[in-house]
């Protein structure tokens, strides 16, 4: 698994995304489509622990002074 941690982000979501589409076709014989099932759920957690990642680095932005502050995104409400 070590080598997934190692993939950028949208090497994993490419990787991914062959994956799923190999799984859509539906040509696949039961014992391989339970590897790509593992193979994309592995990828699919180095997706999702790298966007956590850059969450947490996104929560705080530089004020002005330079001291660190807690960034808080506002959702648009809905009229």
């Amino acid at each position: 698994m070590s080598e997934e941690k190692e993939l950028t982000f949208e090497q994993a979501m490419e990787q991914l995304e062959e994956i799923v589409g190999k799984l859509e076709e539906g040509d696949v014989p039961l014992e391989k489509a339970i590897h790509y099932f593992q193979e994309g759920m592995k990828l699919s957690r180095v997706c999702h622990e790298k966007l956590e990642n850059a969450e947490k680095q996104m929560d705080y932005i530089l004020k002005e002074n330079g001291q660190m502050e807690p960034f808080d995104i506002q959702e648009e409400q809905e009229a």
